[in-house]
């Protein structure tokens, strides 16, 4: 397993999730919500800074299928700019299928309503997308996803 923290981001069209990892990545927990616009690049690299990342992981909306849709496009793009602001950061592109559901499943677990979760969802997909990501890194032996 590589040492350094990772950033879980899950991209959406109203709110991007995020989530970072210990240095050790082992654990992924929430650290906010973005609100999608102009500004989330910005904001987005300065936690990139902020946290030392190794890579982020960003979460690519899969159909069930296994192809990918117009949500895949947009994150796609989004990734490019993302890119371009956290050089020499990498991107890992994450196959997210069934996060949010997760994540819904979770939060309903601990005890949260649906109408209290709608500030904290999107974190906690970004959650499962990163734990995700560090646990089949660590079964693995190799960085699981796609690298942009």
């Amino acid at each position: 397993m590589r040492r350094g923290r990772r950033l879980g981001v899950d991209v959406g069209d109203a709110r991007i999730g995020v989530a970072v990892s210990d240095p050790d990545g082992i654990l992924a927990t929430p650290v906010e919500t973005v609100p999608a616009g102009p500004a989330a690049i910005g904001r987005l690299a300065e936690l990139v800074r902020e946290h030392e990342v190794l890579e982020c992981v960003v979460g690519l909306p899969m159909g069930l299928s296994g192809r990918e849709g117009p949500a895949a496009i947009k994150v796609r793009a989004f990734c490019v700019d993302l890119l371009a602001a956290i050089e020499p950061v990498p991107i890992r592109l994450f196959d997210e299928r069934m996060s949010t559901t997760s994540a819904h499943g979770q939060l309903r677990a601990s005890g949260r309503s649906t109408r209290t979760t709608r500030g904290i969802i999107d974190q906690a997909a970004a959650t499962v997308i990163l734990q995700t990501a560090l646990d089949a890194e660590r079964t693995r032996g190799s960085a699981p996803g796609e690298s942009m």
